[in-house]
């Protein structure tokens, strides 16, 4: 019996098989030759609104680029200057927007849900997907996260032991790929961080933690480094971008606490010098210019198979 790894919508990690996930690895394979991403008119006449509730650059920038590399009509909504600072609800501007022929939401809000809401409002045939909610989920960075480990550390993930390290308290980011590595088979996942900036429910994430970078890092051959979230965060969460860095940046030295051919990602934009030294950054361990690319061809991979669903 044939197995229907299909979706309509991309809204959460949590809703995918592992499966589902391999399907998306294998069609953003399509996508690119070498390090070039290629052009695929799969969704030819198809619209897209890419709606940002939220400041982004690579996410919706890559979207962007994504739909055009599939032919689609893509169209970004400026909520800055777009009726809903007039006070239109979600549900108008998502019944105007079909009015207008959209198929295809992206959509990055900083409310909790707020895409599962679209999801359970959109015409049938239409589809949603997550850019990003709250301190939720971001299921597009963490598919692309495991993408650019498929494609270019060569190892199984049950191999891989991974550290997650920074501000986990605030991210959507760690969530989803804690969730992706674990369904792809990965049993070695570690939370590196101060307390300040780890949830309270830290334990049913079924992760270790560790407050020490230099026995955290013991091991690893994956970092995930995760952007501060200054723009979420309180005072006093963190003595100082300085002193996070020498407790907690990657450095040439700190990689000396992992294996020696550790790869060291980051969802971007980096604070250099605060989460990861420059020099690491620029170093053949750093996978991070590679996420961009894999992102766009992953984003196509997620638009077409919604679409074909759809």
């Amino acid at each position: 019996m044939s197995i229907d790894n299909s979706f309509q919508h991309l809204l959460a990690i949590k809703d995918l098989s592992r499966e589902q996930i391999e399907t998306i690895f294998r069609t953003a394979d399509e996508f690119i030759q070498d390090t070039e991403i290629i052009n695929d008119p799969r969704l030819r006449g198809i619209k897209v609104a890419n709606l940002f509730y939220e400041p982004s650059t690579r996410t919706r920038l890559t979207f962007e680029i994504a739909a055009k590399s599939l032919a689609a009509d893509s169209i970004n909504l400026n909520i800055a200057t777009s009726s809903a600072q007039k006070g239109e609800s979600l549900i108008d501007t998502l019944q105007n927007l079909e009015a207008m022929g959209i198929k295809m939401f992206v959509i990055r809000h900083f409310a909790n849900g707020a895409p599962q809401f679209f999801a359970t409002h959109v015409k049938q045939g239409n589809s949603v997907i997550n850019a990003g909610d709250g301190s939720h989920e971001h299921p597009t960075q963490a598919l692309l996260d495991m993408a650019t480990l498929r494609r270019y550390y060569g190892r199984d993930f049950s191999q891989f032991k991974v550290a997650i390290i920074g501000d986990v308290l605030h991210s959507r980011v760690a969530r989803s790929q804690i969730y992706a590595l674990k369904k792809l088979g990965t049993c070695d996942i570690r939370i590196i961080a101060p307390e300040t900036l780890v949830p309270q429910d830290i334990e049913s994430l079924e992760v270790k933690y560790f407050s020490d970078l230099r026995e955290g890092l013991q091991g690893v051959n994956v970092i995930l480094c995760l952007r501060l979230q200054k723009e979420r965060m309180d005072k006093g969460l963190i003595p100082s971008e300085q002193e996070f860095f020498n407790l907690y940046g990657i450095s040439k030295k700190s990689l000396n606490y992992a294996e020696k051919d550790a790869v060291v990602l980051h969802p971007g934009p980096v604070n250099r010098g605060v989460e990861i030294a420059s020099d690491v950054i620029n170093s053949s361990q750093s996978l991070i210019l590679k996420q961009v690319t894999q992102g766009i061809a992953v984003r196509m991979a997620v638009m077409t198979l919604c679409q074909q669903k759809g």
